[in-house]
This record gives C-alpha cells, sequence and structure tokens, in this order.
C-alpha cells in the first residue's frame, strides 16, 4: 500500500524563504548580541554633537583671550556679560576701556565671524558632495570664489573698498547665474553642473587676473591678495551680522535638508522613486548653498579646504565599523566642526607670526592639505 502523502505545513509557518535574508533565529541572535546599527549611531553621534558644542563655546572663550594683549577667560566673560547687561546680576567689575574694547570691538566679532564663516562652509561642502555625489565638491564648485574675487578686486582697485562685501557677493551671483545657465540644459545633473562650475572658475578667474595686472598697484594690491588668500583681520560687527544672518536665515534650513540628501546618495533614480522632485530639489539646494556661501565669502574671502575636508573628517570621527553617519546627523556636526577649526585657524593666522598676521587661508590649506591626504590614505587602506 502507498505510504501517504506529507501533510502540508501549516498555513502560518509556510513562508517563503530568500537567500541571503536573516530569519528569525539570525534576527534574534543580531538582538541579542549588539544594539541596532541606527540607534547605535545615533547616539554616537549625540554625544559627538554635545562634545562638538561645548568645544565650540570653550573654542570662542579662548581664542577672545589669546593675543598680545593678556586677557583671562574671565575678563572676556566679565566684558561681554557687561555688553549684555548682566554683568551687576553675577557681581562682576567692568574693565578697563581698552581692555573691554579689545574684547568686545576687535576679538569677539571675529571669532563670531569665523565660527559663522567656518559652520557654514562646512556646512555648504556637506551639502554640495551629497548633491553632486563627488567626494571632492566643495562650497566653490559653482565658480563661486571666481566672481566673488572679480568683484571684490574691481571695487579695492577702483578705491571703492567699503563696497567689498556687496560687490562679492554680487560677483558670487553672477558667477552662480553663469554656472546655472550652461548646465541647465540636461536637467541640472552632477556631471554638467561641475563642468559648468569649472568653466566659470576658468573665465572669472582670468578677468580677476586681467584686472589685478593692469590696475593694482601699491597698497591695493597687497589688500587683494590678503581678500584673495582669505583673512578675517578686518572683522567687525557688520560682518557678525552679515555672516550670521545667513547662517541663520539660509543655513538652519540646510541644516534640515538630511533625509533629502540620503535620498540623493543612492542617485536620480532611487530618489525620484521615493517621490522627490529631484531637478527642483536640486535647484533649491545649488541656490541656497550658493546664496549661503557668497555671503560668507563677501566678509571673509576665499578660504579654502574648510568645505572640503571638515564632512569626510566628521564621517571619520562618527562612523565605527565602516558606517558613516546619515546627513540628518553630519550636518550639524560638520557645521559645529567647521566653526570650531576656523575659530583655531583664524587665532592661529594672527598669534603665531605675531606682530605679522597670516591670511587665514594659508593657514587652512597647510592644515587641511595633510590631513586630507590622510583621510584619503586611511580609507584606502579600509577599502
Amino acid at each position: 500500500m502507498a505510504s501517504p502523502a506529507p501533510a502540508a505545513p501549516p498555513a502560518e509557518t509556510a513562508r517563503l524563504v530568500v537567500p541571503g535574508a536573516p530569519n528569525d533565529k539570525s534576527r534574534s541572535l543580531g538582538a541579542r548580541g549588539r544594539r541596532p546599527r541606527g540607534r547605535g549611531q545615533r547616539g554616537r553621534s549625540g554625544v559627538v554633537a554635545a562634545v562638538l558644542g561645548l568645544a565650540l563655546a570653550a573654542s570662542v572663550l579662548l581664542a577672545i583671550a589669546i593675543g598680545p594683549a593678556d586677557l583671562s577667560p574671565a575678563e572676556v566673560l566679565a566684558s561681554v556679560l557687561h555688553h549684555l547687561g548682566l554683568g551687576g546680576l553675577f557681581g562682576l567689575e567692568p574693565l578697563s576701556p581698552l581692555r573691554d574694547g579689545i574684547v568686545w570691538e576687535l576679538r569677539l566679532p571675529r571669532v563670531l565671524t569665523a565660527a559663522a564663516v567656518g559652520a557654514g562652509l562646512a556646512l555648504c561642502g556637506t551639502v554640495m558632495q551629497a548633491l553632486m555625489r563627488n567626494p571632492l565638491a566643495d562650497p566653490y564648485l559653482l565658480g563661486l570664489s571666481s566672481g566673488a574675487s572679480l568683484g571684490a578686486v574691481s571695487v579695492i582697485v577702483l578705491g571703492a573698498a567699503i563696497a567689498l562685501p556687496v560687490a562679492a557677493f554680487l560677483g558670487a551671483l553672477l558667477a552662480l547665474g553663469a554656472t546655472l545657465l550652461l548646465a541647465g540644459g540636461g536637467g541640472l545633473s552632477p556631471s554638467r553642473t561641475i563642468l559648468g562650475g569649472l568653466a566659470v572658475s576658468a573665465i572669472f578667474g582670468a578677468l580677476t587676473s586681467l584686472v589685478i595686472f593692469w590696475s593694482a598697484t601699491g597698497d591695493s594690491y597687497r589688500e587683494i591678495l590678503n581678500w584673495l588668500l582669505g583673512s578675517l583681520a578686518g572683522a567687525r560687527w557688520p560682518a557678525v551680522v552679515i555672516a550670521g544672518t545667513a547662517l541663520l536665515v539660509i543655513g538652519l534650513p540646510l541644516l534640515f535638508s538630511g533625509t533629502v540628501l540620503d535620498a540623493f546618495a543612492f542617485g536620480d533614480t532611487a530618489a525620484s522613486a521615493l517621490g522627490i522632485p529631484v531637478t527642483r530639489v536640486r535647484w533649491l539646494l545649488l541656490g541656497a548653498t550658493a546664496l549661503l556661501t557668497g555671503a560668507l565669502v563677501a566678509v571673509s574671502g576665499a578660504i579654502g579646504f574648510v568645505g572640503l575636508v571638515l564632512p569626510h573628517a566628521v564621517r571619520l570621527l562618527v562612523s565605527r565599523g565602516g558606517a558613516g553617519p546619515g546627513h540628518q546627523a553630519l550636518l550639524p556636526l560638520s557645521a559645529l566642526a567647521g566653526a570650531i577649526f576656523l575659530v583655531w585657524m583664524d587665532t592661529g593666522a594672527r598669534t603665531l607670526f605675531d606682530p605679522r598676521e597670516l591670511p587665514v587661508g594659508i593657514l587652512t590649506a597647510i592644515v587641511g592639505g595633510p590631513v586630507f591626504a590622510l583621510i584619503m590614505l586611511r580609507n584606502r587602506r579600509v577599502g
């Protein structure tokens, strides 16, 4: 007699087994063996954010105190609190007019400008690298620094240096318009945008060199050189207002674009499948990044390597087991790291060679170049 056919498995236990997919056993072992990766990454990012926030506050306080006039952090804090109307509340004695002027009129606005510019450039660099899907992208990819340089150099040789921030910003906007005009034909693809930015940078750079060669002499040449190399020596409260306002109005919304940038990391097709209007969002984010960069460059000159190196350094700092943070964490962390970095680079630029002052862009290149090389070497070994 034929043996009976094996009974079919119950409906609740019958399931399709997908090769490579975790089964119940592996899933439970993973839950017992380690924390979920996303939760661990968020916790690590939160700790790093708290540490960087405290480090930024301490850096601002110490950077103001460092310099030829020997000030203590307590004196710096007393001056700031008195100007905020809180000195009497804490029973603090006011500083002498000379020492108070050094803190409030000279060092504090310069340090705050450095922090705002560093945070903004690092933020813009992070956005550009995600949008272009290119690890070598930086805030100046669209030709903005060349356009700003042309505007700044033009007003310096004309003797109207008071209009330098406005001219630099308008030059950056002109370069942005030219780049987007060149790149817009193909739906603003990353490759066309990069090529358009390179072309505009070459053209505006040549025009800047022509203006310098034809018209710059004496003091104007030195002023042009300082601006082209990046300098915060002339930063006062108007520069704080320009950089701070731009960071709040444009940079703050960029901080909330992390989810969109994560989608762009998988390509335009994947982002479109997730419901993101790719072309429109890319135009919007590129425009916002360019406006923020133009405002920052207008008060600081073209300071390199901040927007290029800091996003990579933060990924290296937060990553564990080769997994970097998502952009929701990477954007604010890069901004904090950029602020700290530029505060100390500017402090070194004004103190290391006292009484002479080094343009901060030289120091960021001296430090940023080797750091970027080390990051590349480490990634090559990991890969």
